[in-house]
């Protein structure tokens, strides 16, 4: 599988950002597949995450203010961040996991598949 991310930029607190993640090499529509982030210093966290039926997770820290999404058609992954925060700011990494679904909250382990990331700074 080969993720391909893109949408990421800066921002002002408060603002929007769309990230999208373009999937190839594999039955798409039969992934887990979810978004992480990473901020220097700090570990990789699970932030949200979908399963091949449409069943959503969120970490707590976003929830209400990101949504995640899939087009299986494109085989394309998304996630809409609104009302962002400074404490958002990191690289953004899209993931697909081989299982159909993953316990949650969602952890890097279960992953084995993995963008480049698309980096995400938030201004005060």
């Amino acid at each position: 599988v080969q993720l391909v991310e893109s949408g990421g930029g800066s921002v002002q607190a408060g603002g929007s950002l769309r990230l999208s993640c373009a999937a190839s090499g594999y039955r798409y529509s039969s992934l887990y597949m979810g978004w992480f982030r990473q901020a220097p210093g700090k570990e990789r966290e699970g932030v949200a995450g979908i399963d091949s039926d449409g069943n959503t997770y969120y970490a707590d820290s976003v929830k209400g203010r990101f949504t995640i999404s899939k087009d299986n058609a494109k085989s394309t992954l998304y996630l809409q961040m609104n009302s962002l925060k400074p404490e958002d700011t990191a690289m953004y990494y899209c993931a697909a996991s081989p299982m159909s679904t993953v316990e949650t909250p969602i952890h890097r382990a279960d992953f084995g598949y993995w963008g480049q990331g698309t980096q995400v700074t938030v201004s005060s």
